[in-house]
């Protein structure tokens, strides 16, 4: 069997579904089911249907199709006639070309209208802004003749004005009261947080550094929206310690410590699963994920080992 249907026969088993249960959902016959797996694709009616079934088969046992055509290769599939497709192409060339003709009209009679309207709209909205940024002067008068925000200063010895002095006090009784600062506490430094940065890629893993204060636990959680394959283990792959191993649904939320032998995890459909690390989201932008969360140099657990905390279903 090769690796593409091996890969969806497998998908099928952990899903717990058999050949009959993926025709009822697909509507696929169960010959072509079997073909698929077999990589037999001339059993199959037409070069057309043959990555059109193969992406419904794997929409149907949870595994993201994009992904898999990726992961396997482009499936081969017999060439179409020539002669046919150039025969189907001179035949369509002419209505369609019919068609664009009676729509230009039609377009050209509403653009004009349109693009009036765009710019009766930015001129006003212009004129709009212009307004708003003028400063009224009304106002702007009255502050500046408001006789209670005046300042005087004293007179000087043979007239003048006396500058006033940011150090001079008042004299009460012939004694002068001298104005005192107390002194400003000096903030205490806020403890160390927890961060997590990406540190590169080991081909299709995508690996996170988490420093964190000595002593600390960091929190793994993952919260999901919806189905999805999901692997978890303690380790820096599969074959570490198995903690979690199956399909999610809505609702379900998991919490890991993580170790000093670090976390792998595995998700069939992203956007229906959300990791974060005490609160920070990690993602790689793809539909299926894999992450390797580690500690960095340094950085003490307050365990050695991952553990499953909590989960909770609905």
């Amino acid at each position: 069997m090769s690796e593409l249907g091996r890969h969806l026969k497998e998908a099928r088993l952990q899903k717990g579904m058999s050949l009959d249960d993926v025709q009822e959902v697909t509507k696929i016959r169960k010959k072509y089911l079997e073909a698929i797996e077999a990589e037999d694709y001339k059993v199959l009616p037409g070069s057309f249907y043959v990555r059109a079934f193969i992406k419904t088969y794997a929409e149907a046992v949870g595994v993201n199709p994009d992904e898999l055509l990726e992961e396997h290769g482009n499936v081969p599939v017999p060439p179409v006639d020539s002669t046919m497709e150039t025969v189907i192409q001179k035949r369509s060339r002419r209505p369609e070309t019919e068609r664009n003709a009676k729509w230009l009209p039609t377009l050209l009679m509403w653009t004009f209208p349109i693009l009036i309207i765009v710019v009766i709209y930015m001129y006003a909205s212009q004129l709009n802004k212009s307004d708003s940024n003028q400063i009224d002067p009304v106002k702007l008068t009255d502050t500046e003749q408001d006789p209670q925000t005046a300042q005087t200063s004293p007179p000087a010895a043979g007239g003048g004005v006396v500058a006033p002095s940011a150090s001079s006090g008042t004299d009460v009784g012939g004694a002068t009261a001298q104005t005192t600062t107390e002194p400003t506490a000096t903030p205490s430094p806020s403890p160390q947080a927890v961060t997590v940065t990406e540190d590169g890629k080991s081909g299709k893993t995508t690996i996170f550094k988490v420093s964190a204060p000595p002593g600390s636990a960091v929190q793994v959680e993952i919260a999901a929206t919806g189905v999805s394959w999901l692997e978890v283990y303690n380790g820096e792959n599969s074959k570490g310690e198995k903690l979690s191993f199956g399909n999610t649904a809505a609702g379900d939320t998991m919490s890991f410590t993580l170790g000093s032998a670090g976390m792998y995890i595995k998700s069939g459909y992203s956007p229906a699963t959300t990791v974060t690390i005490n609160g920070q989201a990690i993602t790689d932008g793809k539909t299926s994920s894999r992450f390797l969360v580690k500690l960095d140099e340094g950085t003490a657990s307050s365990t050695p080992d991952a553990g499953l905390d909590s989960e909770t279903s609905q």
